[in-house]
């Protein structure tokens, strides 16, 4: 990544360097799109069957359980915040989950989809991000929600 625009697709390796998330809960795979002037990301997961959280999520019709998929829209979000910033490290702040609303779940992700994941910043407000996000799998809407965002020295 430059410091002026970052070299797509990002993989798991800068998103690593953005974030401080790691396994289990470490949920975007890569970041495909970014629009600095609509402050938007375009990101994905793969969704396997090796997932940890599928032992115990329906395991006979595994689901990727709803708050994971808000997770990563708001894992979404914070590497949209770090682009904006130049691809910088996330060393010294962190990003805490404020608020969730209007979260509203279409369709069910499970094992074999790739979920792509749109956010785009609606507000920034001192040190929170109001965040929209979505979540798509074949084109289709999964889950949507409004995510609050704050960030706080380490």
């Amino acid at each position: 990544m430059t410091a002026d625009k970052p070299t797509l697709p990002i993989g798991v390796e800068g998103i690593r360097v953005m974030l401080p998330h790691r396994y289990p809960f470490l949920l975007l795979d890569r970041v495909v799109e970014f629009d600095d002037e609509g402050k938007r990301v375009l990101a994905y997961k793969n969704v396997t069957a090796n997932e940890a959280y599928f032992q115990g999520h329906f395991p006979d019709r595994p689901v990727m359980p709803g708050v994971l998929v808000v997770e990563a829209m708001a894992q979404a979000g914070g590497v949209l915040t770090q682009l904006l910033r130049g691809g910088a490290s996330h060393e010294g702040r962190l990003s805490y989950l404020v608020k969730v609303d209007n979260a509203r779940f279409a369709n069910m992700v499970v094992p074999g989809d790739r979920m792509d994941i749109e956010v785009t910043i609606k507000r920034e407000i001192r040190n929170m991000t109001l965040y929209c996000g979505v979540a798509r799998v074949d084109g289709g809407q999964v889950a949507s929600a409004d995510i609050l965002c704050a960030e706080v020295d380490a």
